[in-house]
């Protein structure tokens, strides 16, 4: 008998190494999927991972695996840590991301790093991760993966923006889900403040006080990906051989390449939010960029709406921690139609804890 309840640690790193993301997520099903996140934190980085993480594509096979064995380590104290001072029970099992090492899924490559057994033997529990590799060998994107709990959960918006690493979007056309990552924020622009010591522009107050330059606005707006049809992803290696060498090519001001940066992604989002009165659920660290937002705002006709902190911060969390909850009741959690692959599947790897002898 399938379950209607389920109690599950969704845990989830971004591209934009803020840090692990970890949401306890109750859920239900009742003609429909239900939901309550009743406990729900961030764990940053240090200064020593973070240099770790970004770094992860330009290592050897044997220097991944070795990263890969220690942040499995990492990750898995750090839940067991969370789930010691929540005092949770009755968790039914952790659903994991890992973190993105490699992703080339055009040359059938996909690598998250964290998603070892050891996984499994330091938390206790069982483990279900690894979403994104089985859909790569099914001939799809590995991503996004999120669309599907866009669907189950927040199916009443008409599109779901996620302002992280990359921009993302999930909406329903000809009735099937759609998706696709639209170009980066933060990955680029916490980068670019990281320049003068800063984690990230609080507020766009940096990118607010500077210029567009055109010249640049119109390079970035050029690149050949937003010309590309879906499914259709991006990885830090696109940001490295297209975005920065376009930023360095010119000699600006900070504030002037945030401005410029913040344009950008505004049109990129306008040219896909271009119809009005359609409802738009905007989540992730973007969403508290309020210069971004503005810009967004200025640029699509459709009303913008920010929920509370809770999802803006954990929604991907959320939604891991839901794919594990579907790939436990064998129902399809990656969608052909976002991803490419050659059918709709249900992807991730259980992992046990080994007996204590």
């Amino acid at each position: 008998m399938i379950n209607s309840s389920y109690n599950v640690i969704g845990v989830m790193s971004g591209t934009s190494l803020d840090g692990i993301d970890l949401a306890y997520v109750k859920f239900e099903f009742s003609n429909s999927w239900n939901f309550e996140i009743k406990h729900c934190e961030t764990v940053s980085y240090s200064k020593q991972w973070v240099n770790k993480l970004k770094s992860l594509i330009d290592l050897s096979e044997d220097e991944l695996n070795k990263i890969d064995s220690s942040y499995t380590k990492y990750l898995g104290f750090t839940i067991k840590d969370f789930i010691a001072r929540n005092n949770l029970v009755g968790i039914d099992f952790v659903s994991s991301h890992g973190h993105t090492a490699l992703h080339k899924p055009d040359q059938g490559l996909t690598y998250q790093i964290g998603n070892n057994q050891e996984l499994a033997d330091i938390i206790g529990n069982k483990i279900i991760c690894d979403f994104r590799t089985q859909d790569v060998t099914l001939g799809g994107q590995g991503a996004p993966l999120v669309p599907i709990g866009d669907k189950l959960l927040f199916g009443v918006f008409d599109y779901c923006l996620n302002l992280g690493g990359f921009a993302n979007i999930s909406f329903q056309q000809n009735n099937q889900r759609i998706a696709f990552d639209i170009c980066p924020v933060n990955i680029v622009l916490n980068h670019i403040v990281s320049k003068i010591g800063l984690d990230y522009d609080k507020n766009g107050e940096l990118a607010s006080s500077g210029k567009v330059n055109s010249q640049l606005l119109s390079e970035l707006n050029n690149l050949p990906f937003y010309n590309l049809t879906f499914p259709k992803s991006l990885g830090l290696e696109w940001v490295k051989q297209e975005v920065f060498p376009l930023i360095k090519s010119h000699i600006l001001r900070i504030e002037d390449v945030q401005c410029t940066l913040v344009e950008h992604i505004a049109i990129q989002i306008s040219d896909i939010i271009n119809v009005r009165d359609r409802k738009v659920l905007v989540t992730g660290g973007g969403a508290y960029n309020t210069y971004l937002i503005s810009r967004i705002k200025h640029y699509v006709p459709a009303q913008i709406i920010i929920p509370e902190n809770n999802l803006v911060e954990f929604k991907e969390a959320l939604i891991f921690a839901f794919l594990g909850v579907l790939k436990a009741r064998n129902e399809a959690n990656c969608l052909a139609s976002v991803t490419g692959a050659k059918r709709d599947h249900s992807s991730g790897r259980i992992l046990y804890p080994k007996p204590q002898i």
